[in-house]
Parts: C-alpha cells; structure tokens; sequence
C-alpha cells in the first residue's frame, strides 16, 4: 500500500454489512479503530486508554470518504500512519484496499485525554518524538 508503511490485514464479517448488502458507513470508523490499535500496540504497547500511563485519547473530530463498496468477506488492507503531531493531539490517516484498488479514506484527530479530569493535556514528550520518529514527521 503506497505511502503507509503499517497496515493491517481484515476480512469482512457479517455484522460489518448493512441491509443494503455492503458494509455499513459506520463499520469504517470500526475498521479504522482497528487499525488505530494496533498501530498504538505496535508503537510501543500503547493503548488508547494507556499512552504511557500519562493519559488516554479521545476522537475529536473523524473524516470519511467512501471510494467503493465492500462486502462479506471481502479480504481488506487498511493502512494507518500519522501526519501531524502536537503537544496534545495527532492526526492520523487510513486507507482500506481491496484486490482492485481503494474501498475507503479518511482521517482521525486524536487528543491526549485526562479521563479522570475530564479535560486534555499535553502528551509526554517521550510518546510525542516516538510518534513523529514512526511517522518521519521531523
């Protein structure tokens, strides 16, 4: 997958796929979160409930364009990479491909979250240079 050096393999399940026969519109943000996670696990065993035992993320805003339809047990790539990193949030972008080109993109924007507080914060300094070095943000 060009220009995502992380993807993650996915197969199309049942409860994915709508009335309509296709996967429904709010299954991509699922397939997304998929990607998100185990991109923070292979970081640095981040989850995104524990980055570092500092705070947690929370989905701020999330953009989705539908390329093409997907269906049950269709065999998916989706790539996931970072392009912009902050003091307190990042942004990630997705891709899912089939055999035969793109199905779906989009974007996330990720904020570090004091759960407890209720309120953001700054990321530790040691996620935020790990982020940027994964993504080769300089």
């Amino acid at each position: 997958m060009e220009g995502f050096t992380f993807t993650i393999p996915y197969k199309v399940r049942v409860v994915d796929v709508n009335y309509g026969g296709h996967v429904a519109n709010s299954a991509v943000l699922n397939f997304f979160q998929d990607a998100r996670i185990a991109y923070l696990q292979n970081l640095g065993g981040y989850s995104e409930l524990d980055i570092g035992g500092q705070c947690a993320i929370i989905l701020t805003e999330a953009r989705v364009k539908y390329l093409a339809e997907m269906f049950l047990n269709d065999e998916l790539v989706i790539g996931v990479r970072v392009n912009q990193v902050s003091r307190s949030s990042f942004v990630m972008e997705y891709r899912i491909e089939r055999e035969g080109g793109a199905t779906a993109e989009g974007e996330t924007v990720l904020v570090c979250f004091d759960y407890q507080k209720r309120k953001p914060r700054r990321f530790d300094a040691g996620f935020r240079e790990k982020l940027a070095a994964f993504a080769g943000i300089v």
